[in-house]
């Protein structure tokens, strides 16, 4: 129960921030971020609805909702998955773009539409893939023996006679066949993913730097960090996804030799490494991306009056381009701002942009 607690109120403060930070923040509102902030999105849903029916469960041996919450918190769970493997996907092949664009400023600020269409199809692809558990998941009660007790419930894998001919068949084709596609598709197909575009990556960011065309090598050092970071999440989404996996090959192969208890905890520790993950990536995304850590920090600070005051009362250049050649060299949007520093200031505060700033020569 106290691993809960922890978990729930950094989970749910973690992913909040980084949702609100790419939202109210116009200079972080990157393909990468939109990505990251989906991520964060069901990260946030694992924590806030899922966690909860699962302590309920551990405590009473009763599902909250019965079976709506037995079918509905698998499907969140394994669409989490699919929803994690295609934005690390994503971000891999984001990161390669900017890495073969290292030589120029490349604008990775992207419209409205075509940031809703990548963050679409990455939705439809994990919900539809997740459908089949809701098939196959089914209440079953069971006696524990015990005088004055009711039986407890259990959410077991139990296709249904009352279902559609073609949907049997289909749900059976499924069941045998979900151990492995579980393995390849929610495992293998991230981190081999990963390490493929992750290496490719490194090595173009190595030949820019050895170029070294634009004469700075930080875009290219935060360029490199954001391919790490991206190396790091696929690392904390393989180390808690692989006792899913060890837990659905002893069931499908050893649960005759296994006892009950047993199988209830390895299942109870793949689901708590899951909410684990979703507690830490904000937690990592913070600690490892700098563009992150410090739009954070201004957030904590426009809470003190003192911040804000001290912030109003900067006027040096010094400090001004400092701020711009972070916001320039932010690996998540990498805008070369020539004239016009207020745009900038205004627009990491939230603030609106002058019409006349968007005239030839202001950008």
């Amino acid at each position: 129960m106290c691993l809960s607690v922890v978990i729930f109120g950094t989970g749910i403060i973690g992913n909040l921030a980084v949702m609100c930070i790419v939202c109210h923040n116009y200079y972080m509102r990157s393909i990468s971020n939109s990505l990251l902030a989906n991520l964060a999105f069901w990260d946030f849903l694992i924590i806030f609805f899922c966690l909860p029916l699962v302590i309920f469960h551990e405590l009473t041996k009763k599902w909250l909702l019965e079976d709506f919450s037995c079918k509905i918190v698998p499907y969140i769970e394994v669409a989490s998955l699919g929803v994690t493997t295609f934005t690390l996907c994503a971000l891999c092949i984001d990161r390669f773009r900017a890495a073969t664009n290292v030589q120029m400023y490349y604008e990775m600020i992207e419209n409205c539409s075509s940031t809703t269409a990548k963050l679409a199809v990455i939705w439809v692809g994990a919900l539809l893939l997740a459908l089949p558990e809701v098939v196959l998941r089914q209440l079953s009660k069971e006696d524990l023996g015990l005088s004055g007790r009711a039986p407890a419930e259990r959410c077991v894998i139990k296709i249904s006679p009352d279902l559609p001919d073609t949907i049997y068949v289909l749900a059976l084709t499924y069941d045998s066949a979900r151990l492995w596609w579980y393995f390849g598709c929610y495992f293998c197909l991230p981190t081999l993913f990963t390490i493929t575009c992750s290496l490719v990556t490194a090595r173009k960011i190595r030949k820019a730097e050895k170029a070294c065309t634009r004469g700075n090598k930080r875009q290219i050092q935060l360029e490199s960090q954001m391919n790490c970071t991206v190396v790091a999440l696929t690392i904390l989404y393989g180390f808690c996804i692989i006792p899913e996996n060890i837990c659905n090959i002893v069931t499908a192969y050893m649960a005759t030799g296994v006892s009950q208890q047993t199988m209830d905890l390895l299942n109870i520790i793949s689901q708590f490494l899951l909410f684990f993950k979703s507690c830490v990536t904000p937690v990592l995304l913070f600690c490892l991306c700098k563009p992150f850590s410090r739009a954070f920090m201004d957030c904590c600070c426009c809470c003190c009056d003192e911040c804000i005051q001290k912030s109003s009362t900067v006027t040096s250049d010094d400090n001004d381009n400092e701020y711009t050649t972070e916001l320039e060299l932010s690996p998540f949007s990498t805008i070369q701002w020539t004239k016009g520093k207020e745009i900038c200031w205004m627009t990491s505060k939230g603030g609106k942009i002058p019409q006349k700033a968007f005239q030839p020569g202001n950008i």
